[in-house]
């Protein structure tokens, strides 16, 4: 018998079995060779496959991880470890607001590189979009940027109902992890698509202006999106992976001299610098990509953020 990983922690994970029953199952042995290294073994979205003949009503034993077709990770600064968020994913919602918690661009940079090196489609949702901030100009500029650079950013707001809509036409029949910050209102925003679901909401500091916990670990839920969202359509699904908020996003697996790769406006212009793939990008004569910057090909912001970002992996030494 297979299953699917809603939640857990440590050895104990809570798997919706193929008969329908949800079970509280255990890992045999304690330990899934496949996720060694990582500090959770098991994430919500993974499939594996449990021992049959010691299954009980509410429990059992998992056998085995099924492969992944990918994989979200971030790496996790406290345990010094890759950290797993979700697996098997459609899209990642990452999302932001232009205040409240501050708007934050270098945070979503890191997250889409990470999205790009796992293949993930990443999709920017700009939420309390109705905040006075939103009408700012380099906040507008910023997402004009990661629109030109060919990425999907919503703007909606979870607390008037501006552009739930397309995020419903969005996630529906898919499998869709939401990343973000703590206060960025990814709870707010489950809630309204299905308002039978009720998460807890937190408030932000209000020293820093940071949001506070809420959700401590991921959870998979199947949700029924509203139907004043689906132009009065019924059983309309979705898949969701409410992730814990974090302060840093830091990446995971990939060198400084492979970062390129995965600013996806940049693979063009990738090869073809003087030097080819020795160019680093930064101060040799003929590089495309620091003629592609000054032609406006390629944004000063986003260039500047992967300059930023080389130096944190090459130093180790990660900026807020």
């Amino acid at each position: 018998m297979q299953g699917l990983i809603l939640n857990g922690t440590k050895n104990i994970f809570e798997v919706e079995c193929d008969d329908g029953i949800i079970r509280d199952c255990a890992i045999k042995g304690k330990i899934l060779k496949s996720s060694r290294g990582y500090y959770n073994p098991l994430a919500p979205g993974d499939i594996v496959k449990l021992d049959e003949a010691t299954l009980e009503e509410d429990k059992g034993l998992i056998l085995e991880l099924l492969p992944r077709t990918n994989e979200y990770v971030r790496w996790n600064v406290k345990k010094r470890q890759p950290q797993l968020l979700a697996a098997n994913l459609d899209y990642i919602l990452i999302v932001t607001t232009p205040d409240q918690p501050p708007f934050r661009p270098h945070f979503i940079d890191r997250a889409l590189a990470q999205a790009e090196y796992e293949k993930i489609t990443p999709v920017i949702v700009c939420n309390k979009y109705d905040l006075p901030a939103a009408k700012d100009d380099d906040f507008q500029e910023q997402l004009a940027v990661w629109e030109k650079a060919g990425y999907t950013v919503l703007r909606l707001s979870a607390k008037t109902g501006e552009g739930m809509m397309d995020l419903a036409e969005l996630l529906k029949d898919h499998l869709t992890a939401l990343v973000g910050q703590s206060g960025v209102g990814k709870s707010s925003i489950i809630n309204v698509l299905d308002n039978n679901v009720v998460l807890k909401t937190g408030s932000l500091s209000q020293k820093y202006g940071r949001g506070c916990h809420t959700t401590t670990k991921g959870a998979l839920m199947h949700i029924k999106i509203d139907e004043a969202l689906t132009g009065g359509l019924r059983g309309v699904t979705a898949n969701i992976i409410d992730t814990p908020g974090v302060r840093r996003f830091l990446l995971h697996d990939i060198s400084a001299d492979n970062l390129a790769l995965y600013f996806k406006e940049f693979v063009p212009f990738i090869g073809k610098c003087t030097y080819g793939m020795s160019c680093s990008h930064q101060s040799e004569k003929g590089c495309a990509i620091q003629k592609a910057v000054e032609e406006g090909h390629i944004s000063h912001l986003r260039y500047e953020s992967w300059l930023r970002m080389s130096e944190e992996i090459r130093t180790g030494s990660w900026e807020d």
